[in-house]
Parts: C-alpha cells; structure tokens; sequence
C-alpha cells in the first residue's frame, strides 16, 4: 500500500490551513497514496493554543477534508481542534474519512503536552485513556496516535493490541535543544517495539521540529522530508504487508509479552 504523510506550517488562518491542506492530499493522491496523514493542528496553530482556533464538526474545514477524500477516493487522517463540552475549552481530535468521504475514525489526545513551558491542558481537555482507534485501509489496520503520545508507548500497546500493522502520529513537536533527536530516537523506538510501519506528519516552521518520516517495522526510515522524493512536504512510501509479516515471525515479540497494559482511572 502506498502511504503519503504531509509536512506544513498551519497558521491560525482557518482559510490557508484549508488550501494548504486540500493541495497536499491531492499531490499524495497523484503520487499514488492510498492513505494521506496530516500533522496535528492541521486546522489551526498558534504558539498559543487560543479556543478559537477550535471548530465543530460540520465546520468548513471538516467538510473540505471530506470532500478532497471523496474526490481523490483516499483515507485522510488529519488533526483538527474542537470545541469540548465545557466553555472555551477544546479537544484535539485525529480524523479519519474514508475514501467516500464518510467519517469514519475519531481520536481525542489523551496525553497533554504541559512540559517545556507549554501547558496545553490550559485549553485543552484530554481524551478518555485505554481508547485504541484503529481504522482498516486496503487490508492494512492503521491505528491511531498524536505527538506527546510517542513519549508513552503504553498507547501504541493498546493500538498493537487492538491489531494495528501501521501507526500513524500527527504532530506538532515543538522545537528546541536535542527535541528533533528525541522525535527520532521515540518514532523508531515504537516501529521496533511493536513491529509495526509508524507514519509520522510533523508540522514545520517556526517553534516546530518537522522531521516528517514513514519508518518501517525494524525502525529504518524508509522515506523522509527533505528527500529529493519528497517535494512540496508530500513524503510518500510503500509499506509491504509481506515484509511486515516476515519481521512479527522473526521477532515475535508482541506474542512474547508478559505485561498488559491497564488504563489508569
């Protein structure tokens, strides 16, 4: 299956995130993909997480990402911000339409970023733990993560366990000392960990590290920005059902464990 994560520079212009977005699917769908990532806060960024950047469903920027997965026939999986159920408080979902355009996979951040000076838990209200959002796409279970996760590997378990093969992760790190290498070192870490493809879209630009890759299930990264094959942030890879097979018979290592994992309350 061909895949394509995006790499871009959301504003807080709803407008420009739009076609900014809507643009990159289209190139990915050209090139082939089957599946299109996009990073975290695709709909809206700002140093400052603010509550308006936040809109519900059925909003503009929902409806054009259903409506390019539509056109093109492809899986998107985008991050967006919505309004939570308190006043000004919101909730940092992952979506997934399917290629009619259907919404067909939610996932709410469960791990808030409040480190490094950040407190998004100021805005923000977490996802319920122990939730595995798996998505099937062209034979492929594709499970469902964003950013601080990668720090707690406890989540892609739950995703391993719930049948993942992929791992996609929208993100926006943030920038600074050895933080580019921390993504490295973590996006590897949790490919070989679970013998799994991990799909990372990484948003660029100002106070954010990029880095977007596609990593096979023994941790090489297989495509990444910055390739001469990857223009205009559109970074695309072929994932091999066989090859993932071949690596979960050799080291068999989620079959070997002796731990579960239990959401704390």
């Amino acid at each position: 299956m061909r895949v394509a994560v995006v790499q871009l520079s959301a504003q807080d212009d709803r407008g420009q995130n739009i076609q900014a977005a809507v643009a990159r699917v289209r190139a990915a769908a050209e090139a082939g993909a089957r599946l299109v990532v996009l990073p975290e806060y695709t709909s809206g960024w700002a140093s400052r997480l603010k509550a308006d950047l936040a809109e519900a469903p059925g909003g503009e920027f929902h409806e054009a990402m259903s409506q390019v997965a539509a056109e093109r026939q492809v899986t998107v999986i985008v991050g967006a911000l919505e309004p939570s159920s308190q006043e000004g408080r919101c909730v940092n979902v992952a979506l997934v339409y399917g290629p009619d355009g259907a919404a067909c996979g939610r996932y709410e951040k469960v791990h808030l970023f409040d480190a490094f000076g950040v407190r998004e838990s100021e805005v923000l209200d977490p996802g319920a733990p122990g939730q595995a959002v798996v998505v099937e796409v062209d034979g492929l279970t594709v499970g469902i993560a964003t950013c601080y996760d990668l720090r707690f590997p406890e989540s892609f378990r739950l995703l391993a366990d719930a049948g993942a093969q992929v791992l996609a992760v929208g993100a926006a790190w943030a920038d600074g000392p050895g933080k580019a290498d921390q993504l490295e070192v973590l996006v590897r870490a949790r490919a070989i960990e679970n013998t799994a493809y991990v799909l990372l879209a990484s948003q660029d630009g100002r106070g954010r590290s990029g880095h977007s890759q596609v990593v096979d299930p023994v941790g090489r990264p297989i495509a990444r920005a910055g390739d001469e094959s990857a223009p205009d942030g559109v970074i695309v890879a072929d994932l091999d059902p066989e090859f993932l097979a071949r690596v979960r018979d050799q080291v068999p290592s989620l079959a070997h464990r002796k731990y579960a994992v239990i959401p704390r309350a």
